[in-house]
């Protein structure tokens, strides 16, 4: 009977094991440049998986050396299944990276390196909720209603780097939150102890700060890679003002597409935007972050343009004077601006914008008033439902004594600017 018993248990054992494993792929990087790629962003669609996936299975990614490499699968477009497969990967030059991935029933844990905050209070008088959707009408301008309904006044997203804001509230203004530890910032930024909406971040904490003005009294600028629209020899603000009452959007759609130990990824999408009496526009902003860079991705598409258009993009020169900077490295032309242009003036921080080459017209610098002020931006062809890619970029004395110098900044942007210009050959067995 003790032998029957001990038969037994190696088989369930060995079932288990089965069980947990179901099958396995095999995916090859190759990187055949001549540079060193450091956590360089992997995407893989699921349609590249020749054998069939079955439902509810998690991969464990371990490459040649025996190293697991942490992965997430992404529903981008909410259809209960998986699109995508992301990871980011080191791949020395001249290397072909071959990874195997297991296919487990449990899904495997990884250390959180992006995030996506969000929260609302649906009165004055009730605490904030974290939530992962919302939508934004006109009549609900907080000059109208009288009170801020979002904490932080919109979402938040971040990586081990840095983070970002989006003003969702009607000004659509992008803002910096610097970094001084890797771990995600707490959850409660911008809430108060009964769960208000509280401006607590712009004091400096263990964690980071908020530390970029965009706008002041004369004036409000997209802020760092916000975007907008030159027509008719006029810049148009996607949005409005703080103390405007009339909006120009009917409608803003919040959604996190994505949130996970290694890619966060938010949409916005902004319906009827009227920013002239005889223009009305459709907009989709979808930002995204990944580790290792002091930087967004921004990817965005028009329809309703007239042809006339050009796409600007936005880099706040509220506190500086000094002039923009355009460098060119790889596929990419970047506007940066390095100098003490924080509240007060108290930190140094490096800001810049990653445009493609293939789409860039220039840049100039708006006016110090008005709804769309106090910035340069970059100028880039647009046409009608064609997305259009481009990152933003923020770095601050604390979080790397590098940034204390423009130019250990402007190195940094070039890096970066050449391994986002770097294509990778990947296949999957």
């Amino acid at each position: 009977m003790k032998k029957i018993s001990f038969l037994a248990l190696i088989l369930l054992v060995r079932f288990s094991v089965v069980s947990q494993i179901a099958h396995h792929h095999s995916i090859t990087v190759a990187n055949t440049s001549t540079i060193d790629l450091t956590e360089k962003p992997i995407s893989i669609t699921r349609k590249h998986f020749v054998s069939p996936i079955e439902k509810h299975l998690f991969p464990q990614l371990i490459d040649q050396h025996g190293k697991e490499i942490p992965s997430q699968l992404d529903d981008l477009n909410n259809d209960g299944q998986w699109d995508e497969l992301f990871f980011v990967a080191d791949i020395p030059a001249k290397t072909t990276l071959k990874i195997v991935v297991k296919w487990l029933k449990t899904p495997p844990s990884y250390p959180i390196r992006t995030s996506v905050r969000f929260g609302k209070r649906i009165s004055k008088d009730t605490p904030v909720q974290a939530q992962t959707s919302d939508t934004f009408y006109a009549n609900q301008l907080p000059k109208l209603i009288g009170y801020q309904p979002y904490q932080t006044d919109g979402p938040t997203w971040e990586n081990d780097k840095v983070a970002f804001r989006h003003y969702y509230d009607g000004r659509n203004a992008k803002d910096l939150f610097g970094k001084r530890i890797s771990a995600i910032s707490p959850e409660n930024v911008g809430i108060s102890e009964t769960g208000a909406v509280q401006d607590n971040y712009h004091v400096l904490k263990d964690w980071g700060r908020d530390i970029l003005p965009v706008g002041n009294a004369e004036g409000l600028s997209v802020g760092l890679g916000g975007v907008g629209l030159m027509a008719d020899n006029q810049l148009l603000r996607v949005g409005v003002t703080a103390n405007d009452t009339v909006h120009t959007i009917e409608s803003t759609d919040f959604k996190i597409v994505t949130e996970g130990a290694v890619k966060s990824e938010i949409e916005l999408k902004y319906h009827n935007w009227t920013p002239t009496a005889n223009r009305t526009y459709q907009l989709i902003e979808s930002p995204t972050i990944w580790p290792g860079m002091y930087a967004y991705q921004n990817t965005v598409t028009f329809a309703g343009l007239e042809g006339d258009e050009t796409l600007v993009v936005g880099l706040p020169k509220v506190a500086t004077e000094h002039a923009v900077t355009e460098i060119k490295q790889g596929k990419f032309i970047a506007l940066y601006t390095h100098d003490a242009q924080s509240y007060n003036k108290e930190f140094i921080i490096g800001l810049a914008i990653i445009l493609p080459i293939e789409a860039y017209q220039g840049y100039g610098e708006s006016p110090k008033t008005g709804s769309f002020a106090l910035s340069y931006f970059g100028k880039l062809k647009v046409q009608n439902n064609t997305a259009l890619r481009y990152y933003a970029v923020g770095g601050w004395e604390l979080s790397d004594d590098c940034f204390k110098t423009a130019l250990c900044f402007e190195t940094y942007l070039k890096k970066l600017m050449m391994q986002l210009s770097t294509d990778v050959l990947v296949k999957v067995h």
